[in-house]
């Protein structure tokens, strides 16, 4: 079953709108509670970056973007939704590959800007078909030290 394409994400400030101790507004109409709609700190577009992590083996599996109504859908399904910049509607990650991300927790990180949803991931994670958008893509560096 395919989520259906939403109207925009609300612009990250707003006339009007609530003040969040980060300075940020919360998007009229905000699905979610004041609390955590507050803590966030979206870019122009309303949106944050949520990075995606297999929760039992640490895999960072791509990054996607959120606005309210997005993040609202992940905690409360229990199956990741982002909203996609390029379409600019909501899509959650499965429906049409079966490659679903069942949500183990979400938190945001101490500046408010990124979210990181720990899941369980059946099958590939990235559109490309490898495990992770990042399988294959490691540049070569010269790697430092603590010593």
């Amino acid at each position: 079953m395919s989520e259906q394409p939403a109207p925009s994400p609300a612009p990250a400030a707003t006339a009007g709108a609530p003040s969040s101790d980060a300075g940020e507004s919360i998007p009229p109409g905000s699905p979610l509670p004041a609390g955590i709609a507050s803590a966030l700190k979206r870019d122009g577009a309303g949106l944050v970056a949520a990075i995606v992590q297999q929760f039992d083996t640490n895999e960072v599996l791509m990054l996607g973007w959120m606005d309210d109504e997005a993040l609202n859908r992940t905690m409360t399904t229990g199956r990741v939704t982002f909203y996609s910049r390029s379409r600019q509607e909501y899509w959650r990650k499965g429906d049409t590959s079966g490659h679903v991300q069942w949500v183990k927790s979400v938190a945001l990180d101490c500046d408010g800007d990124a979210l990181l949803v720990r899941v369980d991931q059946v099958g590939a994670a990235c559109h490309t078909g490898t495990r992770t958008c990042f399988d294959g893509r490691a540049f070569d560096v010269v790697a430092g030290s603590a010593s």
